[in-house]
């Protein structure tokens, strides 16, 4: 049967003196909570036409409620609001920036537009919305990157940020669809494909996959307190010309038989969720064209080198002989995970680049190969990271940025979906581009499976299938080992030569350059292990235009917001920086004088 698988305290903020009629809001798709404890709860959507996007945060307080976007969970830049709701039912809300570890200031332009303001016995519920670029240099971009989100609360009215309670989460906030609007299947089964009762020091095992033949839908099964253990899982595809050894081998190990499987059928990465696959496509199990079996590997990150821990890991698979149109696959791109990748220490920004071309996918498929059309992408890269994108290229030029992520966090790592599908032709060409830092290291870091080595990956998911499983590439090291002023006559040569290399400001840029520069040998592999080398070239990147700012306050707000609008108040215009060391709460009937005050002054 032919089936597939599916899938500084601040103590006051200036007061807004609203009357509370309470709009509602739009019905927003997305939600997360945002600390472990489930304390805090956020729900979202966007709107691309308006670039703009509105959440409703509920904290468990019935006190100040705060939330925004930080650099690296840090104060100093962060964007975020305050709001909350006075015993007396006056209602406050305001946008405000972190000029140092310590101190917070009021925006001049308050760019937030309160929706609505509620709370209860136990929880204050504060909805708003903000453009994706506004044009106050104080508030940071919401865009497709993983962004940094902060939030928190008080136990009272009184404002003490930073006695408050604080949390921090790494969230990708575009998201184009929730399971619940794409179509399940009417009938589906459930398959756990994972390691029994394994030491954390076994990385590999293969299972047979002759009892089950669907397409998929899959998520992550992650044995209770191994969360910070597991760092990735991948499922491959066997090719027809291994054969089933027994039991569990180490990953990259000695044993043939467990090197004959690269095509990647499923990836995950450590804070990545469930993923279902688009409506029109799934992986095909089942046909004679079809891997027998499968190998699940599984990584893992001991740092502190704990002993005797037993692992029961895996990927819980959904599949179903109801087939979609496409049987789908996944090729394998970036930079060829092995030392002739390196970066130096002690750099706060180093690119590394890999690139595929594609111009012998029909002769080693064996056939012609259709157009790829690109539907989702997995990130890799280890804790060096700090961004990746992926970027197509036709007859030379710039076609598009296919994806990325400026803000790349080891720690959120999950299967995306691209917002139209991107076709890939023959002969085009891809380039993965990856970001380091390393200021915290003193040796060279060399790409390796190890996270304390470093990769450049993106898998990217397409249809219909085609026989290639990766397409990588890597620079020519004895001509940088050479441009670093070291002798290599080979390859392992210049392997040898980066180890030698006195790295400063000079020889960083000239090592970034020469990378950059070389040639590039592509490898090619298809699923029955054919490999051939191809070269190429890294080709300059066209950044992406970003659109224009807008300015909230100018713009028409929707008809159930016209009432509350009218009822906003501005607070008064002098600027204030509220220290660590500040501390001057208001008493709440002078605070009432000063709203009664204001609003008899401002209707004259």
């Amino acid at each position: 049967m032919h089936h597939q698988l599916l899938n500084m305290p601040l103590f006051l903020l200036s007061v807004l003196c609203l009357y509370s009629s309470h709009a509602s809001v739009p019905a927003l798709r997305f939600s997360a909570f945002l600390d472990p404890t489930h304390q805090i709860y956020l729900r979202w959507d966007h709107n691309a036409e308006e670039a703009i996007m509105t959440f409703e945060l509920q904290a468990h307080s019935t006190g100040w409620v705060s939330f925004g976007f930080t650099n690296n969970k840090e104060i100093t830049g962060a964007d975020f609001v305050i709001g909350g709701i006075l015993p007396d039912g006056n209602v406050y809300f305001s946008d405000w920036h972190g000029v140092s570890e310590d101190t917070v200031l009021e925006d001049e332009n308050q760019d937030y537009e309160l929706l609505s303001l509620t709370q209860d016995a136990t929880s204050t519920t504060m909805a708003f919305r903000r453009y994706f670029r506004t044009c106050d240099e104080d508030d940071l971009d919401i865009t497709g990157d993983t962004l940094r989100l902060m939030a928190g609360y008080g136990t009272d009215d009184t404002i003490n940020f930073f006695e408050g309670r604080i949390v921090h989460k790494s969230l990708y906030m575009m998201l184009l669809s929730t399971e619940d609007e794409l179509h399940s299947p009417s009938i589906y089964h459930v398959y756990d494909l994972k390691v029994d009762d394994v030491s954390i020091t076994s990385l590999k095992t293969k299972i047979t996959l002759d009892s089950f033949s669907d397409r998929f839908n899959f998520e992550p099964r992650i044995t209770p307190r191994n969360e910070t253990l597991v760092h990735h899982i991948l499922v491959y595809a066997c090719g027809n010309a291994s054969v089933l050894p027994t039991g569990v081998s180490d990953c990259y190990g000695a044993d043939p038989d467990f090197a004959l499987c690269s095509q990647v059928v499923v990836g995950w990465a450590v804070g990545g969720g469930s993923y279902m696959f688009p409506d029109e496509t799934g992986i095909s199990i089942g046909t004679p064209l079809d891997a027998q079996w499968v190998r699940l590997e599984i990584h893992y990150s001991n740092f502190n080198l704990i002993p005797d821990l037993i692992d029961n890991s895996g990927i819980r698979i959904y599949y179903t002989p109801e087939l979609r149109p496409y049987d789908m696959g996944v090729l394998h791109t970036g930079l060829f995970t092995f030392p002739i990748h390196f970066i130096p220490p002690g750099v706060d920004s180093y690119m590394s680049y890999g690139i595929c071309n594609t111009s012998q996918f029909e002769e080693m498929n064996g056939a012609p190969v259709p157009d790829m059309h690109m539907f989702g992408y997995l990130l890799h890269t280890h804790l060096a990271g700090k961004g990746v994108r992926g970027v197509l290229y036709r007859n030379g030029e710039q076609v598009t940025v296919l994806c990325e992520d400026n803000k790349y966090d080891f720690n959120l790592q999950e299967t995306r979906n691209l917002k139209e599908t991107v076709i890939f032709k023959p002969g085009d060409e891809f380039l993965v581009e990856c970001q380091y830092q390393t200021l915290d290291r003193t040796d060279v870091i060399f790409g390796g499976p190890s996270t304390l080595n470093e990769m450049c990956l993106i898998f990217l998911f397409y249809y219909p299938r085609n026989n290639i499983s990766s397409c990588l590439g890597y620079p020519d090291i004895q001509y940088v080992a050479n441009e670093l002023g070291q002798e290599a006559s080979d390859e392992m040569e210049g392997m040898m030569a980066i180890n030698l290399v006195d790295w400063d400001n000079e020889t960083i840029k000239k090592a970034e350059k020469a990378c950059k520069e070389a040639e590039q040998t592509v490898i090619i592999k298809t699923i029955d292990e054919l490999v051939r080398n191809e070269t190429s070239f890294i080709r300059e990147i066209s950044d992406t235009i970003l659109a224009p700012c807008k300015d909230i306050s100018r713009a028409i707000p929707a008809p159930w917001l016209k009432r509350q609008t009218e009822y906003k108040a501005t607070p008064p215009t002098t600027a204030k920086a509220l220290g660590a060391k500040s501390i001057f709460p208001l008493p709440p009937l002078l605070f009432l004088s000063w709203c009664f005050t204001w609003l008899l002054t401002s209707s004259v």
